[in-house]
Formats: structure tokens, sequence, C-alpha cells
């Protein structure tokens, strides 16, 4: 990593109802130069905009630090997490691996302008 991750946490009346990871791009050979490492929400809390409004905040924060750009990574087989990156305007352009103890996963980088 490049620089300092920052976390973003949505707290429903003291409960953590999901968070992000934002920070500089990983992948030095990307154009966007910002990056969401994680965007999670607990289940209790998924399908009522909470995730909609964590990754709004994300991407803004990453503008006013004037990245140009944002990339977001997720598996494949992620259903969920591919229909809500697509849903929020990110265009599945990128592809790659991850590895998980013995199993090659693949995973999809969608990217905002």
């Amino acid at each position: 990593m490049r620089g300092p991750a920052t976390v973003l946490v949505a707290d429903v009346a003291g409960t953590i109802a999901g968070y992000a990871t934002v920070g500089l791009n990983r992948a030095r050979a990307l154009p966007q130069e910002g990056e969401i490492y994680e965007l999670y929400m607990r289940p209790e809390y998924q399908g009522i905009g909470l995730g909609h409004t964590l990754f709004t905040e994300a991407k803004r924060l990453l503008k006013f630090l004037e990245c140009r750009g944002v990339v977001v990574w997720c598996l494949e087989d992620s259903d969920n997490a591919v229909r809500f990156f697509r849903s929020n305007g990110g265009i599945d352009a990128l592809e790659g691996n991850e590895d998980f103890d013995e199993v090659r996963l693949k995973k999809l980088g969608f990217i905002w302008q």
C-alpha cells in the first residue's frame, strides 16, 4: 500500500452496521488513483440503503482527497456485491485472481471515473 487507509463506519444506535476502508489504489498500473479496499454491511442492515450511503461517502472522501477515479474489487461469485457495484454505476472492466490458501478465486474490478 502506498499510504494510510481510512475507515468509515456506519453506526446505528451504537451498533456498527458496516464499514468501508479506503485509500490510494494499490495497483499502480491502473489509472484510478483511489480504491475502496473493503465495503461490508452486516446482513441485518443490508437492503435498506445504508450500504449505498457508506459507499457514496467513501467515494466522496476519495474525491475530496483529490483521487481521480476509484476502483473496487469483489469476488466474481459474490452476486450481491456484483449487483450492488453495477447498480451504483460501476463498470466491471478489470479481472484478476485472489488466492485463499490453496483456492484461487476470480475477482472483478469495478471502476468509476
